[in-house]
């Protein structure tokens, strides 16, 4: 269905097209369905030979296009996978967040928390001593790193392990990351009976206290009396809000949850709804898809998505919502799960909500702010100075309006200016209609800072946008913060309890972090950046000869121009850029 502009609105699919488009222009409809309706304009057809052509290609459609009125699955980060490439005689286990073709290895997963990877990945690497370092880094090795010295890598780099013994412990780890951690353990304690029966009690000894924390490792695991493969996909529905929780079991292991928020802007019947989320969760994306997908409602078309992941993961997938047993708890935690973050989301809203209402209160409002925006500035003795923009509304922290502003041409640790600099070119775009106009926006700094704030407004002529600035106390603690309202001579006093601190304080963390953040990254990019990358025909292989030869930066920016010219593959003419390039 298309607008006039021939946007997509909404894509569908149907045993019996006639009867379905009939459908949302007779009868009683719902206003959301309405108001879809009184913006389609033209509606396209597609004929499919099977009904799974005709589900994966709606899949397709929904991704690609992401019509307003399908439901989304709006949490766009990749799932997390580990990584074991075959390519090298010593492999690392890799943090991946999504498939390469190129890649020749095994992929492990994916995984519903990267957090959980990442520690999954540290508890190997203590176990089993396997190597997390890269491959330039293995390459040019000489002697063993701390990680060898505090027991958390049997420095392969080095050869202090062969590429046997070291294979057996990454196979382990590997086994260990597939839920097979009790074969593991068997197999180590077979070992370590062995040593100690061939008098090698150190080996033995290594052994046991690999069996001793693979047997903690299992006791903080959740381990079901069952075994199998499956998802659980559970819906909680509240008023004006909905959740899905998925969680994933994996050899009867409960390896994590993941959680989405979905839109039902046509109001569809939770079955209708669930069978949205599950063939977006796994039609177009490179999930493993389990032996059985355990749903907490029937899903409207379960048969048709059981042959479509049968065809797609080329095994026989069953789809169902009646078990019992072990799967009957599987089901229920899931849809507690979903219950308990739903419940957490609607509090944070309400939360929200009160703070603002607070905020409005405190500041003598007739209405309640929309739209907060704070600004900081970061940067280290004036290098790589950054400001940082933050948005929050009624449902917290807008990101996608997240905004980091290079300073550029100010003096070095004059954060006036650089403050100055940020909400000019933040402001102009609002006064030209091409930002959104925050209801408040907060500068964080002391009074100098709200001073230039208020020169900017004036500068720009603005006038409908209420400015607050906050200055630390002398502790820095939170609760003795200095408000000011409009003017650096109208302080504005709040309890440490008031809600709308709290909201102000909130936003100004953010602000903060966001600020460090930016300026770390640019910092950092700057450093790794050498200053001989910017000089025309100068490559990687003429830069490290420079290097090389003149032991490091220092000694090339000493060096004059016949020096430079005897390095193997530069010339008097390329010796006289670097020269100039670096000397002026």
């Amino acid at each position: 269905m298309l607008d006039e502009h021939s946007n997509t609105l909404y894509v569908g699919k149907a045993k019996r097209l006639k009867n379905r488009l009939a459908s949302y222009f007779r009868g009683q409809l719902n206003t959301k369905t309405q108001a879809m309706v009184g913006r389609i304009a033209d509606v396209q057809v597609t004929v499919t030979r099977t009904e799974t052509e005709a589900l994966l290609l709606e899949q397709t459609l929904i991704k690609q296009l992401r019509p307003p009125y399908n439901i989304l699955l709006r949490d766009d980060k990749s799932y997390p996978f580990v990584f074991v490439t075959d390519r090298h005689a010593y492999p690392a286990l890799e943090y991946k967040r999504a498939r390469q073709r190129s890649d020749d290895g095994r992929y492990l997963g994916p995984y519903p928390s990267s957090g959980a990877v990442r520690e999954s990945l540290a508890l190997m690497q203590k176990i089993f001593h396997i190597r997390s370092c890269e491959d330039s880094v293995f390459a040019h090795r000489s002697r063993p790193c701390l990680q060898y010295q505090i027991q958390r890598c049997s420095a392969p780099c080095v050869n202090y392990i062969s590429a046997e013994d070291y294979r057996r412990d990454l196979e382990h780890a590997v086994m260990c990351l597939e839920g097979k951690s009790e074969h593991v353990t068997q197999e180590l304690m077979e070992a370590m009976e062995a040593a100690s029966k061939a008098l090698n009690f150190e080996e033995a000894a290594r052994l046991r206290d690999q069996v001793q924390q693979l047997r903690q490792l299992q006791q903080r695991q959740f381990v079901d009396t069952g075994d199998g493969d499956a998802d659980i996909f559970a819906l909680a529905e509240r008023p004006g809000a909905l959740g899905v929780s998925v969680l994933s079991v994996r050899d009867g292991r409960l390896l994590g949850a993941r959680h989405h928020t979905p839109k039902n802007d046509l109001d569809l019947p939770l079955e209708i709804l669930l069978t949205e989320v599950v063939s977006q969760y796994y039609f177009g994306q490179p999930h493993n898809v389990p032996s059985e997908v355990i749903t907490s409602h029937p899903l409207e078309d379960s048969g048709l998505i059981a042959e479509a992941l049968t065809q797609q993961a080329g095994k026989r997938i069953r789809v169902t919502s009646q078990v019992r047993g072990h799967r009957a708890q599987w089901q229920q935690l899931a849809i507690t799960n979903a219950e308990q973050q739903l419940a957490s989301q609607l509090a944070n809203q309400t939360q929200l909500t009160q703070r603002f209402t607070a905020l409005q209160k405190a500041l003598g409002l007739t209405e309640t702010p929309q739209r907060l925006e704070c600004f900081d500035i970061s940067h280290s003795h004036g290098e790589a100075t950054v400001a940082s923009c933050v948005v929050f509304d009624h449902q917290g922290p807008r990101k996608s309006d997240y905004r980091h502003f290079r300073i550029e041409g100010v003096a070095a640790g004059d954060d006036y200016a650089a403050m100055q600099q940020a909400l000019t070119r933040r402001l102009k775009r609002v006064k030209s209609g091409e930002a959104v106009a925050p209801d408040i926006l907060i500068v964080d700094g002391g009074k100098g800072q709200l001073n230039m704030a208020r020169e900017v407004f004036k500068e720009l002529d603005i006038t409908n946008i209420i400015l607050l600035g906050v200055a630390k106390g002398t502790t820095r603690k939170a609760g003795l913060e200095s408000l000011f309202l409009e003017t650096a001579d109208n302080p504005l006093n709040l309890d440490p309890a008031s809600p709308a601190l709290h909201l102000i304080q909130h936003i100004r963390d953010e602000s903060h972090r966001f600020a460090i953040a930016g300026h770390r990254a640019q910092r950092d990019k700057a450093r790794r950046t050498s200053t001989l990358q910017e000089i025309p025909g100068i490559g990687p292989k003429r830069r490290r000869e420079l290097l090389r030869f003149f032991g490091g930066l220092q000694g090339v920016q000493k060096a004059s121009r016949d020096e430079l010219a005897r390095v193997p593959g530069i010339n008097a003419s390329l010796a006289e850029s670097i020269y100039r390039a670096l000397n002026g």
